[in-house]
């Protein structure tokens, strides 16, 4: 089995997939591996072949791992830290090159939005084809994004052959799972074809009291209105309800000793009789592709998506005393939806010399958020814009009594009306001369604007922003006939923030720049690659949280690193996945003393390797595979009443499948296998980390 032979779908998709830039066959490939990437240059484009890093995670990864959660995708990938905030039931978390993802999430080349008043779009792997991460600055064809990368989620969709799949999973804290998904030619038809996917999972989360149950339904329908047009409709509803996990801490009683030993894992210092979560979102969208001539393409994507939720959330505050076993606790609750609008129109030019070929994109782009919201937590917002925290209650932090609860008055709510709006114009041209050299090129015009009204008791106010951003981008490659390809890069970003400081105004956008120097080999006669890379990576503007969550516009952070990652087989039936990670990550406090201070949850060196092995040639069907992945040790927040260094930890992942025969396939697979008790980090608070988990599969394709 190689990756040319395509079965593996190693590092990203494989060509044989119809459809626009996310799913296309553009051209023969010109190297030995066969590993698109849609995402780096919103043109298929092999990835061994971009002067931009990126990693792909296909849906053989996803279902080898038995992904069941999507901050656990990247988890064997470079530049990487997932779950930083340990196993979350509502919240997907990530850290990119050092940087938060809040803003990073795309799902099919479309924004999907996570934002203020806990407003966060959560995206289901079971619908996934693949996951596709550019590292670093990408505004240059996404618009506002941080600077650590975006985050690209697949979506499943039609095929031309059918084909099915039935699974049912169990596991460890009450798992159970049922998915659906089939596919294929519509009967009678030559040129229809659709998917369907479903699935209903449920179970209980790390913290004593709290569950989670989602019910998902993805159908789509690809329609060539021509030889040369096809128009794919893609839709989702998803509803997730359950009492979520606050895995919030105090550092007194995880990463610092107390006389009353530490708090336990399992310890819920939230409210579980009272914590609830009811989410559900909805989205619906095509992708159309008309070819105009053996040159021109035309490409539309169009989504609309629609999230409405409710929540209400006790937590704790991150400090106790000295000696003390009580913790004040605060609460959340928000109550509200948004509706978002996101299109993305390009035209895509190929011309070919005798010594060039040459990719021409030009671009542009629209998408608008509204958010209508109640907000009545601990954290209050005047009328002035001003906030203040007011705790609801105390507990025990090592042995809290949920039975002595009084639900709280948080009094007049504040009403929230936000308006988000983005239009961008993109150009860029990608040049390949004499089969050697590869230069990059492109930039970008936004204009952004966004406005918050609120109101409350004490009376009404309006903040927002209006901007005007220029990205821009650059790289230079060469290709060797023994497989190196050596390139340089630079780009930037921006992200405008809709929300206001502790005194009512507005901030600034966060303006990130990198440069890149890398290095991507492909060994001739080896099926699979290899990738290093090394950047440098600031962010001007940087919000500074403080110990009640408070964020401050007074900071600057940077990121220096080096990635190094590996795909491919070993021999015909060992395949393996490994990176390494160094991150230093820096943050200037500026109107602190506190300069080139360590940012919190980034350890500087990271690991992770993982091993398949077919065992065909003893047992006929059975696979066996495993993973370590290594956390080196990390800091916390450099403003926190105390510092320390959050230590390191390694996990041990394992896995066993075994094909019954063509159609059936039983599969077990252990994560933490070792149940190590860690934590993930620490910041002002500090995170537990995702205790073992077992989950058996059977699945039935067709």
């Amino acid at each position: 089995m190689t990756i040319r032979q395509g079965s593996a779908v190693l590092g990203g998709v494989l060509l044989s997939l119809s459809g626009g830039a996310w799913a296309q066959n553009d051209a023969a490939p010109a190297s030995d591996t066969v590993i698109v990437t849609s995402t780096a240059l919103k043109v298929a484009t092999l990835l061994m072949e971009t002067p931009r890093s990126a990693s792909v995670v296909t849906g053989q990864d996803l279902d080898e791992r038995a992904v069941v959660k999507y901050d656990e995708s990247l988890q064997y990938r470079a530049g990487v830290v997932s779950q930083p905030y340990g196993s979350d039931t509502n919240t997907d978390w990530f850290f990119l090159r050092g940087f938060s993802a809040e803003g990073s999430t795309f799902q099919d080349g479309l924004k999907v939005f996570r934002t203020g008043g806990y407003f966060w779009w959560l995206t289901e792997p079971f619908g996934l084809e693949r996951t596709e991460y550019l590292k670093g600055p990408a505004s240059i064809l996404y618009g506002e994004a941080p600077p650590g990368g975006i985050i690209n989620a697949v979506s499943k969709r039609p095929t031309d052959e059918s084909q099915g799949l039935f699974e049912i999973q169990g596991g460890t804290d009450e798992h159970r799972q049922v998915g659906v998904d089939s596919s294929g030619p519509v009967a009678g038809t030559d040129d229809m074809r659709y998917r369907i996917v479903g699935l209903y999972r449920e179970g209980n989360g790390e913290l004593d009291g709290t569950d989670s149950q989602r019910y998902y339904f993805a159908p789509s329908l690809a329609v060539d209105l021509s030889n040369d047009t096809t128009v794919t409709f893609l839709a989702s509803i998803q509803k997730d309800t359950g009492t979520p996990t606050i895995n919030f801490f105090p550092a007194y009683g995880t990463v610092e000793d107390t006389p009353f030993g530490k708090i336990d894992p399992k310890t819920n210092l939230g409210q579980p009789d009272y914590d609830d979560l009811d989410q559900r979102q909805a989205s619906l969208g095509y992708e159309l592709e008309h070819r105009i001539n053996d040159t021109w393409e035309f490409q539309q994507y169009f989504r609309y998506s629609n999230l409405d939720m409710d929540l209400k959330q006790v937590y704790p505050n991150s400090y106790v005393a000295p000696g003390s076993r009580v913790v004040d606790r605060g609460v959340i609750d928000r109550d509200g939806e948004y509706d978002a609008i996101s299109v993305d129109n390009r035209l895509i030019a190929k011309t070919f010399t005798k010594n060039t070929e040459n990719t021409f994109l030009v671009g542009a782009g629209y998408q608008k958020l509204s958010l209508d919201y109640t907000n009545a937590d601990s954290f209050r917002t005047l009328g002035d814009g001003s906030t203040f925290y007011q705790a609801i209650d105390s507990v025990d932090i090592f042995d809290p009594d949920h039975d002595n609860f009084t639900p709280p008055d948080t009094g007049d709510p504040t009403d929230h009306n936000v308006d988000n709006e983005q239009i961008g114009a993109y150009v860029q041209n990608q040049l390949r001369l004499f089969d050697r050299w590869i230069f990059l090129a492109g930039a970008r015009y936004d204009s952004v604007n966004g406005t918050d009204r609120f109101s409350d008791m004490t009376g009404s106010s309006s903040e927002g922003y209006n901007d005007s951003q220029v990205s821009l981008t650059g790289g230079i490659m060469y290709l060797a006939d023994n497989g190196l390809s050596p390139y340089i890069s630079y780009s930037e970003s921006f992200t405008p923030l809709a929300s206001l400081d502790n005194s009512g105004n507005s901030y600034k956008p966060l303006e990130g720049k990198q440069y890149e120097v890398g290095l991507k080999y492909a060994p001739p006669g080896f099926d699979g690659y290899f990738t290093l890379a090394a950047f440098d990576l600031k962010e001007d503007n940087t919000l500074i949280p403080n110990e009640l969550g408070v964020q401050r516009q007074v900071g600057e952070r940077q990121s220096r690193g080096i990635e190094l990652e590996g795909v491919g087989y070993l021999t015909d039936a060992l395949r393996f996945t490994a990176s390494y990670t160094y991150t230093d990550t820096r943050v200037d406090i500026n109107d602190t003393t506190l300069k080139d201070q360590r940012a919190p949850l980034i350890p500087y060196h990271m690991a992770s390797a993982w091993l398949d092995y077919d065992m065909h040639r003893f047992v006929d069907g059975l696979s066996v595979g495993g993973g370590l992945r290594y956390m080196g040790e990390s800091a916390n927040s450099a403003d926190a009443s105390a510092n320390y260094t959050v230590p390191s930890y390694t996990l041990v992942d394992a896995m066993v499948r075994y094909d019954i025969d063509s159609n059936w396939t039983v599969q077990v697979n252990a994560k933490n296998l070792t149940d190590k008790e860690y934590l993930s980090g620490c910041d002002f608070y500090c995170y537990y980390g995702a205790s073992r988990s077992v989950i058996g599969s059977l699945k039935y394709r067709w």
